[in-house]
């Protein structure tokens, strides 16, 4: 699914009340109970089950017990858990995306993972770190996805590509004439337009000595944050993006303009090289450019997961599946199968994941990326934030003062709904 689009699945999750966390289960003495003969259900994502046949194979042989795959969007089956676990006909693992965690938690629909230390070190600092909610393991990471720049060959070769933000702004100067364009981005969502705000020392949630999110603490209308609210703003103002650019359709309009060869270079996702490359698309990916103080362009760490139930009978044994699944080998198994890169730290140079391009654009862009914040507080942020900069892009107020009403509206729905924790 479209990262561009996952916020607004993760919203619908998370509006359902909080008063939910006490409606989890209660623990099971069953949990402990002989696996032998046992059944496990594994909710995985659409068209991804062949990546984990083989492990899955070799996990009933060694427990001798049954794994019975079901393929659901995986942003979706948080949704689907709320009513298919209490009544008994949910998984015992699931994936889903790391920005759902804290909700889910909350909720009471996850169980506490107690993995060895040297299980959790196999991972990125950053994926691991999408998998803790209050210092407590909740997942382990199958795979990460990040933005990066997307760019048209047949129109740009890869030594002409500007190497900062500010020389993609002179490129657009001189290419784009109404109909074609230079470069393209979707800044009027926080969920791109963060790239530039956190270069500048703009960010969602301030952090607590413990690496925690402090909800309280709110960067989106800081010195940094309108400093790149200002410069995304001159390439809507000079008219190097399009008009149909801003708001629901601009994805749609985004990706039209690339395949269709009227776009240099686009920033999007790993999850469009399939529909470029049936378009027939000649083009190339790298990581995100530089700004003008030096520092690269971030972006969110999309990490997706294998958690285990809250509902599930059988714990300790599905706690088993979600660490065999998720280590070194299955996942570069799975790799070969979905070409979802790998959140296993020593796979970052494996030669056989490296030698594709979408593979290497998102490693060296995972340098200069942090995850998505995974608390139910996150819910707050995304519609104000988008509603700023949207009237930053059609030029209807300036950034300070967008931003500043987007953090106001963020801290009282915050406190509206979330001061009861």
């Amino acid at each position: 699914m479209k990262m561009a689009k996952k916020y607004s699945v993760f919203m619908l999750c998370a509006a359902v009340s909080l008063s939910l966390a006490a409606c989890g289960p209660k623990e099971s003495s069953s949990a402990k109970s002989s696996s032998k003969g046992s059944e496990l259900v594994v909710w995985e994502d659409k068209e991804k089950s062949n990546g984990i046949k083989d492990a899955v194979a070799a996990f009933e042989k060694e427990h001798d017990v049954k794994v019975k795959v079901v393929e659901k969007p995986y942003a979706k089956q948080i949704e689907d858990l709320r009513m298919d676990g209490p009544a008994g006909t949910g998984p015992d693992v699931l994936t889903m995306p790391g920005d759902q965690i804290g909700t889910a938690v909350t909720e009471g629909l996850l169980k506490e993972l107690h993995v060895k230390k040297d299980v959790q070190s196999l991972y990125t600092d950053a994926s691991i770190q999408s998998q803790m909610v209050d210092q407590k393991l909740y997942g382990l990471p199958k795979a990460v996805e990040t933005t990066v720049l997307f760019y048209n060959k047949d129109l740009i070769s890869e030594k002409e590509l500007p190497k900062t933000l500010e020389e993609w702004y002179d490129y657009s100067k001189q290419t784009a004439d109404g109909s074609k364009f230079g470069f393209l981005a979707l800044f009027d969502q926080i969920y791109y337009a963060e790239s530039v705000m956190s270069g500048y020392g703009g960010y969602i949630f301030g952090k607590d000595k413990d690496g925690s999110y402090n909800p309280s603490d709110i960067g989106i209308n800081n010195e940094g944050a309108v400093k790149g609210a200002a410069l995304m703003q001159k390439f809507y103002k000079d008219d190097l993006f399009p008009a149909g650019i801003i708001g629901e359709q601009g994805i749609n309009v985004l990706e039209s303009l690339f395949t269709e060869g009227k776009a240099a270079a686009i920033i999007s996702g790993p999850w469009n090289v399939e529909a470029f490359s049936k378009a027939g698309i000649n083009y190339g990916m790298t990581k995100l450019p530089k700004l003008e103080n030096g520092k690269n362009m971030s972006s969110f760490i999309g990490v997706k997961s294998y958690n285990v139930s809250a509902y599930s009978k059988n714990t300790e044994l599905a706690q088993e599946l979600a660490v065999f699944l998720a280590n070194e080998k299955n996942s570069k198994t799975r790799y070969e199968e979905t070409k979802e890169v790998p959140a296993v730290k020593s796979l970052a140079n494996d030669p056989a994941i490296m030698k594709s391009e979408a593979a290497r654009a998102v490693t060296e862009q995972s340098r200069f990326s942090e995850p998505t914040p995974n608390i139910p507080e996150m819910n707050e942020i995304w519609t104000p934030a988008d509603s700023a900069l949207q009237t930053v892009a059609t030029g209807k107020a300036d950034p300070k003062q967008a931003l500043d009403q987007a953090a106001e509206t963020a801290k009282g729905q915050i406190k509206a709904k979330h001061s009861g924790k």
